[in-house]
């Protein structure tokens, strides 16, 4: 009987001790307040905020403000452009607040994308032969002569409302010997002059387009750079072997899984595989051979196959990724891969960028204020 009374006393102790802890845990829960937020949390709500709602979050307390500087978005990232199958309602979904905007722009009907930079659109219509620029945030349409766009890809090097905007298209005639065709905004025909190389250089709809430091760098299916300079109209294929990848790259598709862009006067290009992760490449432009690159220092790029781009300054969660054309989850998450952690967000199952239709989806740069057009 005594033994009874004992486990019974126990028993109604440690009932007692459990309801003071759960009383205190709910007292401890009940004085929690908004800076007691994980950090992690605190930096996803804070980088869903304006520039001006961050600017005045972070002067709450000192935790809040580091939360807001470290995602304070300086520079608007580029928008991924959506081209329709049918009809004229274009979306464009914005990375950083993980946002998707719906333009209705018949403008573009009957037209393919060719290229993007500083806010422009490059277009060209099969049918017409018509090429234009178009910027979908001013509606502003600048017409170009017509010209016959076939397998080559065509890139410009500023907006057209430059008076140094020149756009630029090759296309080999046998692999020692391209046609070079180029025209200014405002000028009735294109100039195309043949240019040979001494070493092999092929021209594909897969060939990749940058201007930078004054010149346009094109990137073969093979790896090989030609660089074409438009005020001296002189061509030539870099002596610089193409980036050294493992093995296992050499898959299915391993030409088409290529980006390239420019930072900050430096060619940056991106190999890709579905097994494996992606590979970045700096151009050494003083001993003329391709690095490896670890770390992108905070840059982000944004990777689409018939244009990329770089950008600074944007979120933290951001930072030093690489961002491609490709949404999952509704809009909710843009696949990236980051050199930080060194996998793909969402994590990755088999990502063959190789396999995408590089006409349906491209990222153009944005205005800053881009949000409070009327959408």
């Amino acid at each position: 009987m005594g033994g009874r009374k004992r486990k019974l006393k126990s028993l109604a102790e440690t009932i007692t001790n459990s309801n003071r802890k759960a009383s205190k845990k709910k007292e401890k829960l009940e004085l929690q307040t908004w800076s007691d937020l994980p950090a992690e949390l605190l930096e996803l709500i804070v980088s869903r905020l304006t520039l001006q709602d961050n600017i005045r979050v972070s002067v709450v307390c000192k935790r809040w403000h580091s939360a807001a500087i470290s995602v304070r978005v300086i520079n608007q990232s580029p928008l991924l452009m959506y081209f329709p199958r049918f009809g004229d309602l274009y979306e464009f979904y914005d990375p950083s607040r993980r946002k998707i905007y719906s333009l209705e722009l018949p403008e573009l009907t009957g037209s393919r994308i060719c290229y993007t930079k500083d806010g422009w659109l490059l277009l060209y219509r099969p049918r017409s032969h018509r090429v234009f620029f178009f910027n979908p945030f001013t509606r502003k349409i600048i017409k170009v002569p017509r010209f016959e766009l076939t397998y080559q890809i065509v890139a410009f090097s500023c907006a057209p409302t430059s008076s140094s905007c020149i756009l630029f298209t090759l296309k080999h005639i046998s692999p020692t010997v391209v046609a070079i065709s180029t025209c200014r905004p405002g000028e009735r025909e294109w100039t195309t002059v043949n240019l040979q190389n001494r070493l092999p250089f092929v021209s594909s709809i897969w060939n990749k387009l940058v201007f930078c430091n004054g010149v346009f760098y094109c990137l073969s299916l093979t790896g090989w750079l030609g660089v074409f300079n438009p005020e001296e109209r002189s061509w030539s294929v870099l002596a610089v072997p193409p980036p050294k990848c493992p093995e296992n790259f050499f898959a299915k598709n391993w030409w088409k899984g290529k980006f390239m862009a420019e930072h900050e006067g430096n060619i940056l290009v991106i190999y890709t595989c579905s097994s494996e992760n992606p590979i970045i490449f700096k151009l050494d432009q003083t001993n003329m051979v391709w690095e490896e690159m670890t770390t992108l220092d905070g840059v982000t790029l944004f990777a689409s196959f018939l244009s990329s781009h770089a950008r600074t300054d944007l979120p933290g969660i951001m930072r030093n990724s690489v961002y491609f054309s490709k949404v999952r989850f509704y809009g909710r998450c843009c696949i990236s891969y980051s050199l930080d952690s060194c996998r793909y967000h969402p994590r990755k199952d088999c990502h063959d960028w190789g396999e995408q239709d590089p006409f349906k989806k491209i990222w153009i740069e944005a205005p800053q204020d881009f949000s409070t057009l009327n959408w």
